[in-house]
């Protein structure tokens, strides 16, 4: 019995050092396929503190992988009057805001050990186009259903529970 524990332990703890290994590993394997993925040295989960008063664009937008395991992209089309989707975190780090491109939503920051989560989610609801619509809202579905977060200086990565993958970048505030 003793053996068998001792035997346990030590594959625990040469788990518990490979394990940064083999995340790099993986992140590296995504980041070869979605050209998103930032280098091991990126936060996960960053705390919200560090993201107050900053303003971030959505410049990529890659779908799940097909049965190929191709990973393809989503087009982010500029919106009414050129608006891009944008969101803003505000000074106090409690509340984010944003743009859709052509409605604006605003939520509250929800922080626990593991991260923050975006909640109680609104937006306004002007008319636009259909194929805007449609982007407007798996927008706002990618953001009430993310995974993760992952920032590596002015990148910003929402990876959402469906595998897509919506990347940000910094923006200076106006």
């Amino acid at each position: 019995m003793i053996a068998k524990s001792s035997h346990s332990n030590y594959i625990r703890s040469h788990i518990n050092k490979l394990f940064p290994l083999i995340a790099c590993l993986g992140l590296g394997l995504l980041g070869g396929c979605a050209n998103v993925i930032p280098p091991c040295g990126a936060k996960i989960s960053p705390p919200s503190s560090e993201l107050k008063n900053t303003k971030w664009e959505l410049t990529r937008w890659n779908l799940p992988p097909n049965s190929n395991g191709e990973v393809r992209t989503r087009q982010i089309p500029q919106g009414d009057a050129s608006n891009p989707i944008q969101i803003i975190f505000d000074a106090n780090g409690q509340r984010v805001s944003g743009s859709t491109g052509c409605n604006r939503f605003t939520a509250t920051l929800d922080e626990d050990a593991r991260g923050f989560s975006l909640k109680q989610i609104a937006s306004t609801k002007m008319a636009c186009s259909p194929q805007r619509m449609e982007l407007e809202n798996d927008f706002l579905y990618e953001l009430n259903d993310y995974r993760s977060i992952v920032r590596n200086g002015d990148q910003l990565l929402m990876i959402g529970t469906d595998r897509e993958v919506l990347r940000f970048t910094q923006k200076q505030n106006k």
